[in-house]
């Protein structure tokens, strides 16, 4: 079974401060060609997460302006993170509880990579869904 430092090696995720628009981060998401921004705080710590998702439903629902937005405002604050020695099959069990698409790898609080439900292999998604019709059947 893999590890997420794996499914990682070589990333070089999109980082930017909680002070930059959403405009700007949803222009560097088509360029990187990402689905997500790791947000930081002045200190350069992890303190959210933005993504496509949190423009359309924090944003652009709203009527707010993406180019007056702030990423603090929008993003997803505090997201749960995992270390790049976990199991990549425990990252995609962690999507699927939590109802999200990404997690944050972090290293001694440093930013590491992040993963998406879309890095993972056939083979760790039959393993997934095994496991689901597996505790169907318990209850």
């Amino acid at each position: 079974m893999r590890q997420l430092s794996d499914v990682i090696c070589d990333q070089h995720p999109l980082i930017m401060p909680e002070t930059a628009t959403v405009q700007s981060a949803c222009e560097k998401m088509r360029e990187r060609r990402v689905g997500s921004v790791l947000v930081t705080d002045p200190k350069g710590v992890l303190a959210g997460i933005f993504t496509g998702r949190d423009a359309v439903c924090k944003v652009l629902a709203h009527g707010k302006s993406a180019a007056r937005t702030q990423l603090k405002q929008a993003m997803t604050a505090s997201p749960v993170t995992m270390s790049p020695r976990n199991k990549a099959i425990d990252a995609l069990r962690l999507m699927w509880d939590g109802g999200f698409r990404h997690v944050p790898l972090v290293e001694e609080g440093k930013i590491v990579g992040v993963v998406s439900r879309g890095d993972f292999k056939g083979a760790e998604h039959g393993r997934l869904e095994e496991e689901r019709e597996i505790w169907e059947h318990m209850r």
